[in-house]
């Protein structure tokens, strides 16, 4: 099958949800169907790798000057970079120290049942 990049994004956005964002911004910030790329930052990148390969990069991100936890995107091996969650950011955060980071080996435990149900709905779009 032969997918263009807009077809992917439309099939992500379409399947990030509140069961499938991070508990560190539900607890935050709750999940908001105006804002749903919030929190989804770390599985969308582990797609996106799973897709294209590439880096994982990350960044801290702060809100006046205190961190708030940090945000992943790809990098992929021509140089191009993929960011579909970086709108997720309204409340006036910044990005610092950003750096390129090993793929965590699979997904981190306590988030692969997120992953998996990511996965599940974004491949079943595609279809």
């Amino acid at each position: 099958m032969t997918l263009t990049l807009t077809e992917i994004e439309r099939a992500l956005r379409a399947s990030w949800a509140e069961d499938t964002c991070s508990p560190d911004d539900l607890e935050r910030y709750g999940w908001q169907p105006d804002n749903p790329s919030r929190g989804h930052c770390d599985l969308t990148a582990l797609i996106i790798h799973d897709l294209f390969g590439g880096e994982f990069v990350m960044a801290s991100v702060h809100v006046d000057g205190e961190q708030r936890g940090f945000h992943n995107w790809n990098r992929l091996d021509c140089g191009i970079e993929i960011d579909l969650t970086r709108e997720q950011f309204k409340l006036g955060e910044t990005l610092t120290v950003i750096k390129v980071v090993q793929r965590p080996p699979g997904v981190v435990p306590k988030r692969d049942p997120e992953y998996q149900l990511l996965k599940q709905r974004f491949l079943a779009r595609l279809r």
